[in-house]
């Protein structure tokens, strides 16, 4: 659909703001703006199209337009969105939820992630909870057995394992270092 802008980079509420912001300072009519993606009421067209590009991209946000990296940030946006933006316990089947917002075959659209990414898609998911881990310690309102309950581990010790193996140290040596080695989300 011509009307629908794919972007990369946004992974957060304020990433929507700024984007609207950009939208209203030019009077660009919109319908909605979510994670990843712009929908216009029309099409827009040369010099208008170039100067929002720019305009975004001096904000750290990029235009996608072919279509396997579009799906890959729409990936992203729908686990980061879940992780992230959501304060209800994470029970989900991955392959189910990528399937059914996608409207593709789950082996496809891991196997074109993987292809694209240094790393596959449920790589992709570990890491992005364990900076969600991070972030909930850092906020430290949760104990690490909530955490683990939140973020739909089966155990404390697995999550503390995978924890460590990612990050190379124990949740308690993360929580008492004076370093907080988080990572922004667009990097991972």
């Amino acid at each position: 659909m011509k009307n629908i802008i794919h972007l990369k980079n946004m992974v957060c509420p304020r990433c929507i703001m700024a984007v609207q912001e950009i939208l209203d300072k030019m009077e660009i009519p919109y319908k909605s703006v979510r994670l990843g993606e712009i929908t216009l009421t029309e099409e827009l067209m040369g010099e208008v199209k170039k100067d929002l590009k720019s305009r975004l991209e001096k904000i750290g946000f990029t235009l996608i337009n072919d279509r396997k990296s579009q799906l890959i940030e729409q990936m992203k946006s729908l686990v980061i969105e879940k992780l992230h933006h959501s304060n209800n316990p994470i029970n989900i089947n991955w392959a189910e939820y990528i399937s059914n917002k996608l409207h593709l075959d789950y082996k496809y659209a891991s196997s074109l992630f993987s292809s694209i990414e240094s790393i596959t898609f449920e790589q992709y998911i570990i890491h992005q909870k364990i900076e969600r881990v991070k972030e909930l310690i850092v906020y430290d309102e949760m104990s690490l057995s909530e955490i683990s309950y939140q973020l739909d581990y089966s155990s404390v010790a697995y999550l503390s394992n995978q924890f460590k193996k990612i990050t190379g140290m124990t949740s308690t040596h993360f929580k008492n270092s004076l370093v907080k080695n988080r990572k922004f989300l667009d990097e991972i």
